[in-house]
């Protein structure tokens, strides 16, 4: 994928106080976690801790199916330029030898269900007054946000997944053999449905900004990012910079997560941290057009969060520190720390696997509900795992994986529905049948406590 724009050396009007290092719970027991996926243990350990089952776990699993059966990835579409490697999780695993079975893998995400085309934009911001909070040695805090909005059907060209660059740093993170197939072209040629350049849709919409699982990047929620932008929102899909496998930065460095198997930093530590990026990339949004070429198109009065795993954690913390954003969705995060009464008192909907975070479970859910004090929603999904509100599950079926319970696809669509349905609610201002009660269309949805 093309590096879009240019480093925005902007600055930012509050001045930051660096996030603490603290006591982070490691991400240990991806054993434990495949066991759980297979129904082999009981779901008693808290998803986050687990979430290295998309980035690295899930990685593995892919190679050792690829060197096994035969399956593996094959590019489906080529971006039309790369970010020169520059770091050394940029450099690719060494290139497949003879012997190795041919690559059958295309992975395809599911279209758009709403009425516009999604364009896409890559954009970079800078935050001036703000050094670094994870390697402070690196400078201001620089982050990669993919702009995703409503477009006008058969302009721009069709996006890849993400660059050779990130790929590459996820295969090195999953330590994901050579001799598995796996390839940076094949994992940046993912088939999606977001159109770079292309021409947008003319009006104002509501701003959607989508932060990753731990260790995940940011295109991990492409699914739900393209389907916002077809039903009218604008979203900023943010990569957490050194909070995962790599995102492609201004300057063409891809830098690897720098916390991911660090003991020294705690959960808290992390969403506080996120909540900064989240204020920053929306001031940069809201306040005139030098950050992103559209932002004409966006209703700075109507803004959300919505995140996946930490991510839906630090949409609760961002809601605490930052009264802009109006409405929040959690998927599958244990809070950290859960919201005390009195702290969010705007619309909140609560979207996790039943076997986990269901009313009576062992996770904080129960906790933050009681808590919360605006139009809440607590949706639990039977059958589903931690990666199925993400792309990870479908992608994974596609390469021939055993999958939860859940249908991957289904796990798509319901996380879509649902988050769309509830930010038209809360931010569009319409009602929708689908969160009064259950319904017969989603069986496996059931509505708590």
């Amino acid at each position: 994928m093309p590096v879009k724009g240019t480093p925005r050396r902007t600055t930012y009007s509050r001045r930051v106080t660096p996030v603490p290092r603290g006591g982070y719970e490691r991400h240990q027991n991806a054993y434990i976690d495949g066991l759980i996926r297979y129904g082999a243990a009981e779901p008693s350990v808290d998803p986050m801790k687990r979430n290295r089952r998309i980035s690295a776990v899930a990685a593995l699993a892919l190679a050792a199916l690829v060197t096994g059966t035969g399956a593996g990835f094959a590019a489906t579409t080529t971006p039309s330029a790369t970010p020169v490697a520059t770091h050394a999780s940029d450099t690719a695993p060494a290139t497949a030898t003879a012997t190795t079975p041919t690559p059958s893998f295309q992975g395809t995400l599911p279209a758009p269900t709403g009425p516009y085309a999604a364009g896409e934009d890559v954009i970079h911001l800078t935050d001036a007054s703000r050094p670094d909070p994870w390697v402070p040695s690196s400078g201001p805090r620089q982050l990669t946000v993919t702009m995703v909005y409503p477009a006008v059907p058969g302009t721009g060209t069709l996006a890849p997944y993400m660059t050779l660059a990130e790929a590459a740093g996820h295969i090195q993170q999953g330590k994901i053999p050579a001799s598995s197939g796996i390839t940076p072209q094949n994992l940046s040629s993912v088939t999606t449905h977001a159109f770079d350049g292309a021409r947008p849709q003319r009006g104002k919409y509501p701003l959607v900004v989508l932060s990753p699982g731990f260790g995940d990047p940011r295109m991990v929620l492409t699914s739900l990012a393209t389907d916002l932008a077809s039903h009218g929102y604008v979203v900023a899909l943010v990569g957490h910079t050194y909070e995962d496998s790599g995102e492609t930065l201004a300057n063409g460095q891809t830098p690897p997560c720098a916390i991911c198997d660090d003991p020294a930093f705690d959960f808290d530590s992390v969403t506080a941290s996120r909540a900064l990026d989240v204020s920053f990339v929306i001031d940069q949004l809201t306040h005139g057009t030098t950050a992103w070429r559209l932002a004409h198109l966006i209703d700075k009065h109507e803004i959300g969060m919505a995140g996946h795993s930490i991510g839906g954690a630090a949409a609760a913390t961002t809601m605490i520190a930052d009264p802009r954003v109006r409405a929040g969705v959690n998927m599958d995060g244990t809070f950290h720390p859960a919201p005390m009464p009195g702290q969010i008192n705007r619309p909140f909907l609560m979207l996790g696997a039943a076997a986990y975070h269901s009313a009576g479970g062992g996770d904080n859910w129960g906790q933050a509900w009681a808590a919360l004090g605006g139009y809440k929603k607590w949706l639990a999904v039977t059958g589903a795992n931690h990666p199925s509100f993400t792309d990870v599950d479908l992608l994974e079926e596609e390469a021939g994986f055993p999958t939860p319970p859940l249908d991957p696809e289904r796990g798509i669509v319901i996380t879509r529905e649902y988050v769309t349905a509830f930010f038209d609610q809360t931010l569009k201002g319409i009602h929708s049948p689908l969160l009064d009660g259950p319904s017969p269309n989603n069986p496996e949805v059931l509505f708590q406590p």
